[in-house]
């Protein structure tokens, strides 16, 4: 695949090629991330104005845009200076006034002779009970009356740009489309109902009415599906170049899992054997593994991760689980060492805190074989790291995970098996976006005996009855969590929040009752803080939000989260699954400050109301967007121009498998509908796809 295919060339040229763009205004254009032809077709109108002629504007409602015929009447100069200059006008059946302030009267005289016809349009409105029109967004002589088109794309605008400028710019660029092959199954084109490409965008910037700038429209529905195709193109690309990669086959014998299957007080639930079953049977395979496990708060995760760690040793291999952070790594620790002990293998951890002495008996153990299962931080992939035979990776609640590190990781493990785990249920739409290249595996189950959490929404201004009901708790020996919320404005802030918040209970509950953990905390205090209360010692955690993630405690049973209405839903109901993980009932006091807003109220509602996680993540999804559902800042997911995840989220997952089947089909995309798809990637400026293809 050489390089970009000469079709291409005309859209991928200067700007400046485009009539009406100079040096300046191209410069302007590149803060609308508008370099070149191309990205103007993409950076599609989000309105339309109406600007077909009426005889008049006598029997409109004002105030409108509307578009008339004048002829032009006297002006009269504003006494003033920076006053209105007003030229009197009449259509065929009204006079109205044009208004200009600061106004050159040699310029208007110029553009509005007396006693001459002119095509006006812009918004007439009603001002001291006269119709006006103020600074016209056009005035021509009725000959050149085409320049106005019919209905008038509005597009966004940068400094220094006008919609005229931007109009003149897209015509030109649309004047040089080339017609390009079709890279969409002719079954879903037929299907869908879309035009050819070329079409697609002449219809994108010519819309006739609202109906035609609505995601919904068919020339918008194919160019966000061309959008998702390509996104989706290269994500199997990246799949199939990574399972071609040399995978190694670990066949379980069974013989350590049901050993820690006699001995579970419970059974799996569905989801967990099936889940089980996909893991097991990617790990037998040829390929590499590369498969993501979602799964809720409570769904039971672990045992599914350490069921598969066991396959690579049964399969005579290691294992090795990469947490975030430290706690986290210990908590996987703690979570996995009783479930070690009933299989009889040897788990040990490395984090960067191991001092040098044991981290040299550490690594010579694991070099040699004598680790099986190794949980860890990224220290695990320092460069004196060496396993004996990994075959399995588990990565854990990586959202900062992309394909990008899976690559690396790959490289390290030469060959290993790839499970991520993420406990944040995330909408398919979004999931397909994010993880297309993986496989999936879901646990939409929650195990027995976990109880669920009563959630109450309640006002500040009943503190006093909340800290009598802790209170009561911690007399019956229970825990709580109190969740202080990190307000962006600057570390500082939040940790008086936290420390206030910290003094104020402790002066309310004694002392030596209450613990304080915050980001700001140096590493070994925040580990002691997390002990204290894990093993009992103090009875209620401040925490800012660094508690969110996995951290257990059965005991633990009420969940107090201040100021709710400022968290995502996503991370509430996470925060909420660190209670119920015990005997006793649990609840969730979601405190706001009032007055709540409508939209922040309905989110309070939704977490009241539900515990399922993928509920509470499409509801989030519906309500606050694809970018901040889960943090776009961070996420990974791809930016797309046109396509809109939240109401196309079907259109992805047919974007999904269809590109799984093209390539399934025509692997080395050299049939006509390849070549096609390879010309979507050079226009969709997939370029890493491309060396994908060049090099696969």
């Amino acid at each position: 695949m050489s390089g970009r295919p000469e079709q291409l060339f005309p859209l991928f040229a200067g700007l400046e090629t485009l009539d009406g763009i100079g040096p300046k205004t191209a410069q302007n254009l590149s803060q609308l991330q508008i370099e070149t032809p191309r990205d103007l077709l993409f950076s599609l109108p989000y309105a339309v104005v109406d600007r077909r002629r009426r005889a008049s504007i006598r029997g409109v409602d004002l105030p409108a845009t509307l578009t008339v015929e004048v002829r032009v009447g006297a002006h009269r100069e504003s006494r003033n200076r920076g006053g209105a200059y007003r030229i009197l006008v009449e259509d065929a059946d009204a006079d109205f006034q044009l208004v200009y302030f600061h106004a050159r009267a040699e310029y208007l005289t110029r553009l509005l002779p007396p006693g001459s016809k002119r095509l006006v349009s812009g918004k007439v409105e009603i001002f001291d009970g006269l119709a006006q029109m103020v600074h016209p967004d056009h005035v021509l002589p009725p000959d050149e009356a085409d320049a106005i088109p019919e209905f008038e794309p509005v597009y966004h605008l940068t400094q220094g740009i006008t919609q005229k400028v931007l109009f003149k710019a897209v015509q030109s660029a649309l004047a040089r489309l080339p017609d390009l092959g079709e890279w969409i199954d002719p079954a879903q084109k037929a299907r869908a109902g879309w035009p050819d490409w070329a079409d697609a965008i002449r219809e994108a910037h010519a819309p006739r009415g609202l109906d035609d700038i609505s995601p919904s429209a068919p020339s918008r529905a194919r160019l966000a599906y061309d959008e998702l195709m390509a996104h989706q193109v290269t994500l199997a690309l990246a799949r199939r170049r990574e399972r071609k990669s040399r995978g190694i086959v670990s066949r379980a014998t069974g013989e350590l899992q049901s050993k820690v299957l006699q001995a579970l007080p419970y059974r799996p639930t569905g989801a967990q054997s099936r889940a089980m079953e996909e893991i097991a049977a990617d790990m037998a395979a040829p390929e590499r593994m590369n498969r993501l496990l979602q799964g809720d708060v409570g769904s039971g995760k672990t045992l599914v991760a350490f069921m598969s760690l066991l396959v690579a040793v049964e399969a005579g291999g290691q294992g090795v689980m990469m947490a975030p952070t430290e706690i986290l790594a210990r908590q996987h620790l703690e979570g996995l060492r009783p479930l070690a002990e009933d299989a009889g293998v040897r788990l040990e951890i490395l984090t960067g805190r191991d001092k040098s002495a044991d981290r040299r008996a550490k690594l010579t153990a694991l070099a040699e074989g004598r680790i099986d299962m190794l949980v860890g931080t990224h220290a695990v992939f320092q460069a004196d790291v060496a396993f004996h035979d990994l075959r399995l990776v588990i990565v854990d609640e990586q959202h900062r995970f992309g394909v990008r590190q899976r690559m690396e990781l790959a490289e390290k493990g030469v060959g290993a098996d790839v499970l991520v785990m993420t406990a944040t249920p995330i909408p398919r739409s979004l999931a397909l976006a994010q993880y297309g290249d993986m496989d999936l595996s879901v646990l939409d189950e929650k195990p027995p005996g976990r109880k669920p959490i009563k959630t109450a929404v309640v006002s500040t201004e009943r503190m006093v009855e909340v800290i009598d009901h802790l209170r009561r708790a911690i007399a019956e020996g229970r825990q709580c969590y109190w969740v202080c919320p990190l307000v962006e404005e600057s570390e500082a802030v939040d940790l008086t929040a936290a420390e206030d918040r910290f003094k104020s209970l402790r002066a309310e509950l004694g002392e030596g009752v209450v613990g304080l953990v915050h980001g700001q905390m140096p590493p070994a205090d925040k580990d002691a803080a997390m002990a204290a209360f894990q093993s009992g010692e103090t009875q209620v955690l401040v925490a800012t939000t660094v508690i969110e993630v996995g951290v257990n405690v059965p005991n633990a049973t009420i969940m107090v989260i201040e100021r709710a209405e400022i968290f995502g839903l996503a991370q509430l109901h996470q925060l909420r699954g660190r209670v119920g993980r015990g005997e006793a009932e649990s609840t969730c006091l979601l405190l706001y400050r009032p007055p709540l807003s409508e939209g922040g109220r309905r989110r309070l509602e939704v977490l009241r109301d539900s515990e399922d996680g993928f509920v509470i993540a499409e509801t989030d999804l519906a309500m606050r967007g694809a970018g901040d559902a889960i943090g776009t800042a961070q996420s990974g997911l791809p930016r797309f121009q046109i396509a809109d995840l939240e109401r196309q989220a079907d259109l992805m997952a047919v974007a999904h498998s269809d590109a799984r089947a093209l390539l399934a089909a025509d692997p080395e995309l050299t049939s006509d509908r390849g070549k096609a798809v390879r010309t979507l990637l050079w226009l969709m400026r997939q370029d890493r796809a491309i060396r994908l293809i060049s090099v696969g």
